[in-house]
């Protein structure tokens, strides 16, 4: 392993993780504010679901590695609130929920400073969706639904949790402006995730602390 060693912040999800290190993506944005100070892993998959995830948590995140992260953020929801069909990602509701359970029993067990924030899905564009990628796949009153429910389950937990149906829509034009194809983010719809992660990071009464200003620099 490379040295010294800072704090570890992952990134675990689907392909709005994986494409988050693109050209000012909001995982790249993550890496920029946190350099020298903490280092930025990305676990992004692509098509990939909740159930999907369940099982290669422990390949992931080993419960027995000497080193574990400080920080996981976690997104999934999009695709398992696609609409239901033969070959798509879509997990029932009731299974999403409790998906999400145990990715959080899991990451809480990696250790005692492990710190969790869900993601939730957020809303799309259908209209663009069913242009650009001529899929009728995605409906934002299903976003919604599975975003409520995540919420509510961290809040049973005791995580954090960040609702981007609910963050995006605050912003004007938000339809417009925040998706490439409809689903996925342009650097407008990554500024938001950014800001909304920073807020909880600052708000957060954890100790140590994970905001980027209350970490030092390395050999500063």
């Amino acid at each position: 392993m490379v040295g010294p060693r800072r704090p570890q912040l992952v990134l675990f999800g689907s392909s709005i993780v994986e494409l988050s290190f693109g050209k000012e993506g909001w995982g790249a944005a993550l890496a920029d504010i946190y350099a020298r100070k903490a280092d930025i892993f990305m676990r992004g998959y692509g098509g990939w679901n909740s159930r999907k995830a369940v099982q290669v948590l422990d390949e992931v995140f080993p419960k027995d590695d000497a080193v574990q992260p400080s920080l996981v953020i976690v997104y999934f929801g999009g695709n398992d609130s696609a609409r239901p069909r033969p070959d798509g990602p879509h997990v029932p509701l009731p299974e999403y929920v409790e998906n999400m359970r145990k990715i959080s029993i899991h990451l809480k067990s990696l250790s005692e400073k492990t710190r969790i924030i869900f993601l939730t899905a957020p809303p799309v564009n259908e209209a663009q969706l069913l242009q650009v990628l001529g899929k009728d796949s995605r409906k934002n009153e299903l976003c919604q639904k599975y975003a409520d429910a995540c919420v509510e389950l961290c809040q049973e937990m005791g995580i954090k949790a960040i609702n981007l149906c609910n963050a995006f829509k605050q912003h004007d034009n938000w339809m417009t402006t925040c998706f490439t194809d409809g689903v996925h983010l342009t650097p407008t719809g990554s500024k938001i995730v950014v800001e909304e992660i920073l807020k909880v990071l600052k708000e957060a009464d954890w100790q140590p602390s994970l905001y980027w200003e209350d970490l030092p620099a390395e050999f500063a």
